[in-house]
């Protein structure tokens, strides 16, 4: 189940290209839910039903993250990333979420280099605060465009504090 919070203070900037997400969940309802979520916010999400179909689209598909559900059928979030850490030849950021974050999960997650375990149910705010961490800590920071040479600067007025 997907919860909406209302994030608190500025707005968490998006990276800028369209970033490839695997969304594994074996409950349909969340799984739809945070692949939408994470459209709306330029991400670009593949969602797949267990860890077994997660483990076979990152082997054919360039993705940038994965955020797996921890207890899934065929293989569970953790069992997918080992899988994968063993098969990639590149550094690919994972986040799990889990209804029951025992300290042997985390130290599970800790000792298989999860970036962050995310509780059930999921607060979309945090998911996407996450994400876009995990992101810039593995690709760097969202990138500014800068304007073409002699465009006119416009000058920008500091805030009133």
């Amino acid at each position: 189940m997907v919860t909406e919070a209302r994030p608190s203070g500025g707005h968490n900037p998006m990276p800028a290209p369209p970033f490839t997400v695997v969304v594994a969940d074996d409950d349909r309802g969340t799984r739809e839910a945070l692949g939408e979520v994470l459209h709306a916010q330029g991400f670009k999400p593949v969602l797949a039903a267990d860890g077994g179909e997660a483990v076979e689209i990152v082997q054919v598909q360039l993705v940038h993250l994965v955020l797996f559900d921890m207890h899934m059928p065929r293989l569970t979030g953790l069992e997918a990333l080992t899988l994968l850490r063993h098969t990639l030849d590149r550094v690919l950021p994972a986040v799990l979420m889990t209804a029951d974050a025992t300290t042997e999960l985390m130290r599970q997650a800790l000792s298989a280099q999860v970036y962050s375990v995310i509780p059930k149910p999921v607060k979309t705010n945090v998911v996407l605060h996450t994400l876009t961490r995990a992101i810039a800590q593995v690709y760097g920071p969202p990138q500014t465009p800068t304007p073409p040479a002699g465009s006119p600067s416009v000058p920008v007025p500091p805030k009133a504090g």
